[in-house]
């Protein structure tokens, strides 16, 4: 679709938008906000969730004085939860293929832009085009993704903000766009460019309100050294993997939230900053972290409580009290719902929405209608590297979990892990949780659909069982 004609469809959005009806005006709303998502963690990785592995004061500081979420969660994978964390829509609406943002959707940015925000994203995009041009069937999905500059932002610095195989590094020397230009930066590290990047731009902004999205790179693979790691010295090993420095890199994803709340306090910006803290997905399936004294493996990628149980923690000074802890459930479509209701509006009905505003909770508020249920609808495929991936479809509350294939789970209230009950004895608790929940399955599972629903097809974008 063509630049121009895509912008206007932005222009009629904004209309949309600005027609929202307004929320009373008595209702406090952040000046700024910064919403962080990091890159593959969990809850076992963090102190204040009772993380044993790893240093995580700042993030621990953040939860102390703001409010944390027992129970947030997110796709497994991070494409379909940028995607869904972005439009507010479950998967099963507009997924498409790994590593695309459909090109005609309306993203937070070009929300929080037509309600008077200045917007920046900076971090990871990989949402324009993912298969290498090797990978059968690729011709058929490169390019097709949104063009970060559709997505919404007035500005933005990203890496892999184009074909896979352009986007360099992400961490030591990284390449990365800046609002159209793309650039290798010998010497430096990715994430730090990032941070410093926001702090100028919410500076440079401080007069007018300001919607930033950080979609970070850490601590995804690969498992490079950082700017902290004793090896970072010498500059021949930066580019060094080794499973090794996975704790340097949760423990600088630390550092850079620290580093963005001093910006913001030197600012004079941070008491009226909501600052939201968020993961696209679980850690990585190799690292094993301690939780409460238990041994927790990342579960990345897969539909299990290590794939999908993520943290969630927000701190806004002038607006949520301290030491704040909900077991309201959570997932990614809140979002936009949430910055809607931040900004003092809601969405009209027939933008179609799935997520439902934890707003209330960010304001020190019980919610008057806390969600009941999380849907998931998940199958990362087509795209390179999903070769052993499939489909999954499931809905949960605080308790339980039913599979679309009719498995029954039972969830632990605090740590990640899931445990499969039998159905020939279950208990009339669980006979009515798994009723419920098949009704949240059916109910979510009606039109509009996705294409991608009808048709489920293997990493090639082959249908599935088919023979060449």
């Amino acid at each position: 679709m063509p630049h121009l004609f895509r912008a206007l469809i932005r222009s009629l959005f904004a209309t949309i938008v600005l027609a929202a009806t307004a929320f009373a005006a008595d209702k406090p709303s952040p000046r700024n906000i910064l919403l962080i998502m990091a890159d593959d963690i969990g809850i076992e990785a963090f102190g204040s969730y009772g993380g044993e592995t790893y240093a995580t004061p700042h993030l621990d500081a953040l939860a102390k004085n703001g409010i944390q979420f027992s129970h947030a969660y997110a796709q497994p994978l991070c494409t379909p939860t940028r995607v869904q964390i972005m439009t507010g829509k479950y998967n099963h609406r507009n997924w498409q293929a790994f590593g695309i943002m459909p090109q005609d959707e309306r993203t937070f940015g070009h929300m929080m832009s037509d309600l008077g925000y200045r917007t920046l994203i900076a971090g990871k995009w990989q949402l324009t085009s993912y298969d290498p041009p090797d990978f059968p069937g690729a011709e058929k999905r490169r390019n097709m993704g949104m063009d970060p500059r559709d997505a919404g932002f007035d500005e933005y610095l990203l890496y892999h903000a184009g074909h896979t195989e352009d986007k360099g590094s992400r961490f030591a020397n990284p390449t990365y766009m800046k609002n159209g230009e793309l650039i290798t930066e010998d010497g430096t590290y990715g994430e730090d460019l990032s941070v410093d990047y926001i702090l100028e731009f919410m500076e440079r902004h401080a007069d007018e309100p300001t919607f930033v999205y950080f979609p970070m790179a850490l601590p995804h693979s690969p498992f490079n050294p950082t700017p902290d790691s004793e090896v970072w010295q010498d500059p021949t090993r930066r580019l060094e993997e080794d499973l090794k420095y996975y704790p340097d890199m949760v423990e600088y994803m630390d550092t850079l939230v620290g580093r963005l709340v001093a910006g913001l306090e030197e600012m004079g910006q941070r008491d009226d900053t909501l600052i939201i803290f968020y993961s696209d997905n679980g850690s990585f399936k190799n690292t094993t972290s301690i939780m409460s004294g238990m041994m927790i493996q990342g579960g990345k990628s897969f539909p299990i409580q290590t794939g999908v149980r993520v943290p969630l923690i927000a701190s806004w000074p002038n607006g949520t009290p301290g030491e704040t802890f909900s077991r309201d459930l959570v997932d990614a479509s809140d979002f936009v719902p949430t910055l809607l209701e931040l900004a003092g509006h809601h969405a009209p009905e027939d933008w179609q929405l799935d997520g439902q505003s934890f707003a209330p909770q960010l304001r020190g508020e019980t919610h008057p209608a806390p969600r009941e249920a999380v849907f998931v609808w998940y199958d990362p495929r087509p795209g390179w590297g999903k070769e052993h991936l499939g489909r999954s479809v499931f809905a949960l509350d605080h308790d339980y979990k039913l599979y679309h294939d009719g498995r029954l789970m039972k969830i632990d209230l605090m740590l990640p892990i899931e445990v499969e009950l039998p159905l020939n004895n279950l208990t009339p608790s669980a006979v009515a949780a798994k009723t419920k929940l098949q009704a949240v399955i059916d109910a979510m599972m009606q039109p509009p659909l996705s294409p991608a629903v009808a048709h489920e097809v293997d990493a090639y974008g082959q249908p599935v069982g088919a023979t060449e």
